[in-house]
């Protein structure tokens, strides 16, 4: 039986709807691991979304379960490490595994010269004003991310 990985994501603009394709991709290069995209309606606001998971905390349906986070912003100083480090309180509360991106990621993590978002916990691109889409390396990273949560979902699966 595959191990499944579900992409779950809110994305208005579709900057973090490229992320989870990659990220899609990445999971799914990963033998025996099925992917899915699963979008959050642009209409139900992200806190409701979380809200709505208390039903799955109740009964502890996602503990021990390994997640990653990434996101978009709209500049360089917009966020991202405070987002994703924010955002893990709810994993935490759900009892998940945090897996995130790291710098062994390689694919841009050190490069200097190129603009570009993403972080070691979770990959990230920098929207602009709405017209900038993820780069090359934003989606390596992005990429890197579904391989190395899928191949650890996958192992977390095989000692169960």
């Amino acid at each position: 039986m595959a191990t499944k990985v579900y992409i779950v994501y809110y994305s208005m603009y579709g900057h973090v709807d490229k992320l989870a394709q990659e990220i899609q991709k990445g999971a799914s290069s990963v033998e025996g691991v099925e992917a899915k995209l699963w979008q959050v309606p642009e209409t139900l606001p992200a806190e409701e979304f979380l809200d709505a998971t208390g039903g799955l905390w109740q009964q502890q349906k996602l503990v021990g379960k390994p997640a990653g986070l990434f996101t978009s912003t709209a500049s360089q100083g917009g966020g991202q490490e405070t987002t994703l480090l924010t955002a893990v309180t709810q994993l935490a509360h759900h009892g998940m595994l945090f897996v995130p991106t790291c710098y062994g990621s390689g694919h841009g993590m050190y490069e200097m010269e190129k603009v570009k978002g993403g972080s070691p916990y979770g990959a990230g691109t920098l929207a602009g004003q709405g017209t900038r889409m993820p780069s090359e390396l934003e989606l390596e990273q992005a990429f890197f991310q579904g391989k190395h949560i899928a191949t650890i979902a996958k192992k977390l699966k095989a000692s169960d």
